[in-house]
């Protein structure tokens, strides 16, 4: 697994949760303390979504009616969650301080943060694992990451 400098920050992440853990420790023995923790509620679509999908008319020729997609409020909310702890994410490495991260998240969750990240959070970012860690206990994360 890739060594973790002191300092150096642990971002685990999903849809919903989101973790900074700061390695206290060194490159040989990591001490992960919890800096910051983001938590929303975001229940399933069918819980935040009142109306029926819409319906349109075909105006090519035959005036056929179709109907429109369900809109998936629950995948819309967790982009936009992404986008938050990225700008979150941002704003701790301007603030200095921050040798190296690594990046822990599901691969939609990790493929939306690739897209929300500034350069300046790419340039420190040292390893990605596409895996769900945000239910672990974080020396059940320290265990993980030792390899």
């Amino acid at each position: 697994m890739t060594k973790l400098p002191h300092d150096a920050l642990v971002f685990i992440g999903d849809g919903r949760k989101a973790l900074f853990l700061r390695n206290a420790g060194d490159e040989k023995f990591l001490d992960l303390r919890t800096e910051r923790v983001f938590a929303e509620e975001n229940p399933p679509t069918h819980e935040q979504g009142t109306d029926r999908p819409g319906r349109g008319v075909e105006s090519a020729g035959t005036h056929r009616r179709t109907s429109m997609d369900q809109t998936d409020w629950h995948h819309l909310e967790e982009h936009r969650f992404a986008e938050r702890v990225a700008k979150a994410l941002e704003d701790v490495v301007r603030q200095g301080n921050v040798p190296a991260i690594l990046i822990a998240a599901p691969p939609k969750t990790l493929a939306d943060l690739r897209k929300a990240f500034h350069a300046d959070v790419k340039a420190k970012i040292i390893a990605e694992l596409d895996k769900d860690l945000t239910k672990q206990p974080v020396s059940e994360i320290e265990t993980h990451l030792r390899g």
